[in-house]
């Protein structure tokens, strides 16, 4: 049990720094197309993350 513990807390962790990353991603879309484009890319690179995690946690459900 501890091991799902650990991935829900890491996948509440990731999900947090994503949602920033998008707003800031937006904030910034008309003020500094660099930054905006930066944060998009790392929110795309946390969402892959993200879904990995979501899939091991699946398998560790599962046996």
């Amino acid at each position: 049990m501890y091991t799902i513990n650990q991935l829900d807390n890491y996948k509440r962790h990731l999900k947090e720094r994503y949602l920033k990353l998008i707003e800031k991603s937006n904030d910034y879309k008309f003020e500094d197309e660099a930054k905006s484009d930066l944060a998009a890319f790392k929110a795309m690179k946390l969402l892959e993350k993200l879904n990995q995690v979501s899939y091991l946690n699946r398998e560790v459900t599962l046996y």
